[in-house]
């Protein structure tokens, strides 16, 4: 994947949409006991890149069935939830999944005319011998996968097959680990490179303590993941994990609080996440 120079590219907004959240504790984040067990909630996220004419959903959340299924608060239509940014379903043009489990791949049927692009290894892994287990396949929903062979068969589906240049400024960087095939997506903004982990680290803790959230397909790549992601930021700021709440407080509102939306292209208020 050639890089262009920075200078020469250009400079998107991006958001965080958060949708859902759920109560959990320390102890259930991280492979390694944490002597310290407490309250450690758990929020879910979409993202936007928009800018240079496009309109970008990074990962597309689930929906209330979903949310009462698996007993999580749900806030919001994440899909919906865009209007606060001006944005409808219809001016979606393109949806970068970042993998395929259930609270990151479901309401795909809410945007009729986005483009998904995946890498190829994730599907494969979703519909492999693996998913015979129930531990493993726990995080999918056949519904949300099922929805992506149909926009396979509908040319709706682009397959990546390892690191890409997605669009100028907008990268899409197989890291694996979680699952098989999870994509990072490191954006172009006017602070400098910001990288999307999503669940290549679920928290800020997971990639600092390089203690890694408890479901994972391969340890060794999710370990490898953390230190190629932060390499690819232009600090430690600019890298954001793909559930912590803490995001909602480093990062200033877009519009009414009440949205659940904050922008990651501006600079963090000076929170210490000791990375």
């Amino acid at each position: 994947m050639m890089t262009l120079h920075s200078a020469s590219l250009p400079e998107y907004e991006v958001y965080a949409l958060r949708y859902a959240t759920v109560a959990r504790r320390r102890n259930q984040n991280f492979m390694q006991a944490d002597p310290h067990d407490g309250p450690m909630p758990m929020d879910y996220f979409v993202w936007v890149i928009r800018g240079q004419g496009r309109c970008c959903l990074v990962d597309t959340g689930f929906n209330r069935q979903a949310a009462e299924h698996r007993q999580r608060e749900f806030l919001r239509c994440p899909i919906a939830g865009l209007a606060a940014l001006d944005i409808s379903p219809g001016q979606v043009s393109d949806v970068i999944l970042t993998h395929l489990h259930y609270d990151h791949a479901g309401n795909v049927d809410l945007l009729p005319n986005a483009r998904i692009h995946l890498q190829e290894a994730e599907l494969q892994y979703a519909v492999s011998r693996h998913m015979q287990f129930q531990l493993l396949r726990h995080a999918y929903a056949v519904d949300d996968v099922t929805h992506i062979v149909e926009g396979l068969y509908g040319d709706r589906v682009v397959f990546y097959m390892g690191d890409a240049v997605y669009a100028p400024g907008i990268e899409l960087l197989h890291v694996g680990g979680h699952t098989r095939g999870l994509q990072a997506v490191r954006v172009h903004t006017a602070r400098g490179w910001v990288v999307l982990a999503s669940d290549a680290s679920h928290y800020y803790d997971n990639v600092c303590n390089e203690s890694p959230f408890p479901i994972v397909h391969d340890v060794g790549d999710m370990l490898a993941g953390y230190r190629r992601l932060l390499g690819l930021c232009d600090s430690p700021d600019h890298f954001v994990p793909g559930h912590d709440p803490v995001v909602m407080q480093r990062y200033p509102a877009h519009g009414d609080p009440a949205n659940g939306i904050v922008a990651l292209h501006a600079p963090p208020r000076g929170l210490n996440t000791e990375l």
